[in-house]
């Protein structure tokens, strides 16, 4: 079995693959810990599923937060006792990077990118809606020829709630309407609401760039609400991003 680790900003992706086929998954919060904690961690979530840590055989790791990698490195090589393969670009990933800076591309990009490709083709566009808002873009030819960075819905809540004294905190849903009839439901509007229409807006622009539409799938913690209110996006793949990492580790394994 493979175990695979996606470590963003604010959340951090664990699945567990048996070939192709994932079997389980969990998203936990990104934090500072120990390699000990780590280790725990992840042994009690694996124990919790019925599965021995006899059963993983391998690891892959990506991060776009560099403080956290030594901690998830040492606690998987301590408890699960593999090491675990890092993804860098000096990887064999199988995708074309045409882009200005190839070694400015973030890990959780090339990772949506090469996952995309694989599962839906080209052209296409991923949507990945995390702590940042990420739109990639993949070329009929298949080259990732790159994309857009915006804040995402919880950075939005974030900035609001730190900056004025009197909102309130809220739960991160559509209110089913645009004009909200309390205070609450006006920050889930404005938020929400707001966010579709930028990434809708962004979409159209890079079809005009493109010369034409073509298939946009969204991924991420708030992939579903935007595809719910979204006039273009009708395609959710919760997984893709961990897809990308058992991918590129099939692609590296007899390196």
């Amino acid at each position: 079995m493979l175990l695979v680790l996606d470590v963003g900003n604010t959340h951090t992706v664990m699945g567990i693959y048996e070939g192709k086929k994932l079997i389980n998954h969990w998203r936990l919060t990104s934090r500072k810990q120990t390699a000990d904690e780590v280790g725990f961690m992840i042994l009690g979530l694996l124990s919790a599923s019925g599965i021995s840590k006899d059963k993983i055989n391998a690891s892959i790791y990506a991060s776009v937060v560099p403080s956290l990698d030594e901690m998830f490195i040492d606690g998987i090589k301590n408890y699960v006792g593999v090491s675990c393969l890092m993804v860098t670009q000096d990887l064999e990933t199988g995708l074309k990077i045409s882009i200005k800076n190839p070694a400015g591309l973030g890990a959780d990009r090339l990772l949506n990118a090469v996952a995309g490709i694989e599962k839906y083709g080209a052209p296409l566009i991923v949507v990945d809606l995390g702590t940042a808002i990420t739109l990639d873009v993949i070329s009929a030819e298949g080259a990732y020829i790159g994309g857009t960075i915006a804040p995402g819905m919880e950075l939005g809540m974030e900035s609001l709630f730190s900056r004025t004294a009197k909102l309130p905190q809220i739960t991160l849903e559509a209110p089913g309407h645009y004009i909200g009839g309390n205070t609450t439901e006006a920050i889930q509007s404005g938020i929400v609401y707001g966010t579709v229409g930028m990434v809708d807006a962004l979409l159209v622009g890079i079809f005009k760039e493109l010369g034409g539409p073509c298939r946009v799938v969204a991924t991420g913690g708030h992939a579903s609400i935007l595809a719910e209110h979204s006039g273009i996006i009708k395609e959710v793949d919760p997984w893709l991003t961990i897809e990308g990492l058992r991918i590129i580790y099939e692609r590296n394994r007899f390196e």
